[in-house]
């Protein structure tokens, strides 16, 4: 909605017109009812800011109204109009949630500004649930990219876990999206409206891990000087998700492990227990169970965060995906960097499939931002790709090639792009014109 929109239920055709002249003049979309029915209906079709409703209609009482008109638009505000107020009704009309009561006639000086609170607070309402369903969109399984069939099968797992407030271990290689799970499994779960707290179990020490994950009393140690939430109490009936917990000490797994079976932890520094509720959903790259075998992770936590184990699969077993995936990072990326549109060429997108990606999503998307950065035209075109990511590994079953080698297939590979222009080869290759053509007679490459 642009413009405020204002609906007058009033069975006295005068007041109703009187009332859309001056609206009107303020900038509001005026529509009117005579009746509590005709502005039920209208509200089941039209999206308003504020109601002014009369309390005594020939078909109902504007405060029995009122429920009603809420339940359709509970964003909306409402203010009550009557010919003889009285102090029951208007408590009874706040109480059931409107924004004002107020006397015909003896108001009218107050009704504008009354009317534009009312229309404010609306708007800041509406304003609130579109951001927080921009969030939440963003974090559905619908914006998670992609279609092969082990893919779908992940997010279908996804989907069945969300509701429930089972322990989940997101399992997969590094930069495969597991982050990107957590939230859309948050966001479509009970929890949504509650906080989602992420924490990387490999990027801080033990102490300060612990301090950060349960929080401290004032002196705890030295430089305690207050009291410290920790990301365990902010996220109180929202999720937290612990990513690399591989990496865990075991120490911290055997805290973990209580809070996973009571719900409690004991603040550094504190003596009494610390009651909260919170959804656990951890991501590791490594073999837990080997890794417990081995006396590196705790067995009986292990068993704790597998409630349920989702596998998500690394870009080489979704290839058929990494188009689609580049596709968006480059919409992604043209929008954030005000470009215009873009597209992959099919050598391109070829360079891309072929491409071994051991960094997972996170590398494509990290090449698709810097080719849009270095590329002018509306086709990205393998010049813009990085010298080192065209001397991939040779595919499994192929002959490992020698640096030489590697060089070799590189500059052919780009004279056949520049259609054979030296200048131009060069400058892609980033050497001078002399060196190429040192290293075309040195690999018998035709002039």
């Amino acid at each position: 909605m642009q413009n405020p929109r204002i609906l007058i239920i009033d069975d006295e055709k005068d007041i109703r017109g009187l009332l859309e002249r001056i609206f009107k003049l303020e900038g509001y979309e005026v529509f009117q009812a005579e009746t509590g029915a005709r502005g039920l209906k209208l509200l089941e079709k039209e999206e308003v800011h504020t109601v002014i409703c009369d309390v005594k209609l020939p078909d109902a009482n504007g405060v029995e109204l009122l429920p009603k008109i809420k339940a359709l638009q509970p964003l909306a505000e409402v203010i009550l109009l009557t010919a003889y107020g009285t102090i029951p009704d208007g408590v009874l009309a706040i109480k059931g949630g409107a924004f004002d009561y107020i006397t015909k006639g003896d108001d009218n000086n107050k009704i504008i500004p009354l009317v534009n609170r009312a229309t404010e607070k609306a708007q800041l309402q509406y304003k609130v649930r579109e951001l927080e369903a921009k969030v939440g969109g963003r974090y559905t399984f619908e914006a998670i990219v992609g279609k092969s069939p082990q893919f779908l099968r992940a997010i279908e797992m996804a989907r069945r876990v969300a509701p429930t407030d089972a322990t989940v271990l997101l399992r997969g290689e590094t930069g495969t999206g597991k982050e990107v799970f957590a939230q859309s499994i948050h966001y479509e779960s009970p929890r949504k409206n509650q906080h989602f707290v992420a924490v990387n179990c490999s990027a801080l020490g033990k102490e300060l891990l612990e301090s950060e994950m349960f929080g401290y009393k004032a002196g705890a140690f030295t430089g305690a000087n207050k009291d410290k939430i920790g990301l365990f109490e902010e996220a109180d009936k929202g999720t937290i998700f612990l990513d690399e917990i591989g990496e865990m000490d075991l120490t911290l797994q055997a805290k973990l492990l209580r809070v996973l079976e009571t719900s409690t932890f004991i603040k550094v520094g504190e003596t009494r227990e610390t009651q909260v509720d919170v959804r656990i959903i951890a991501a590791t790259n490594r073999d837990l169970q080997k890794e417990s075998e081995q006396g590196r992770f705790r067995l009986d936590l292990y068993y704790r965060l597998s409630v349920f184990q989702l596998h998500l699969p690394s870009l080489q077993e979704r290839r058929e995906d990494i188009p689609m995936l580049a596709l968006h990072f480059i919409q992604t990326a043209t929008s954030r960097m005000n470009r215009k549109p873009m597209e992959l060429s099919p050598a391109f997108e070829k360079a891309l499939v072929q491409h071994h990606w051991k960094g997972n999503i996170r590398e494509l998307k990290n090449i698709i931002e810097r080719a849009v950065i270095l590329t002018d035209d509306a086709i990205l075109q393998p010049d813009v790709l990085p010298f080192d990511f065209l001397q991939d590994e040779p595919p499994p079953g192929d002959t490992p090639l020698s640096l030489n080698a590697v060089e070799e297939r590189h500059i052919r590979k780009i004279l056949a792009h520049t259609q054979g222009n030296k200048t131009r080869t060069a400058e892609i290759l980033g050497i001078g014109l002399t060196t190429l053509y040192r290293k075309m007679e040195e690999y018998g490459i035709e002039k």
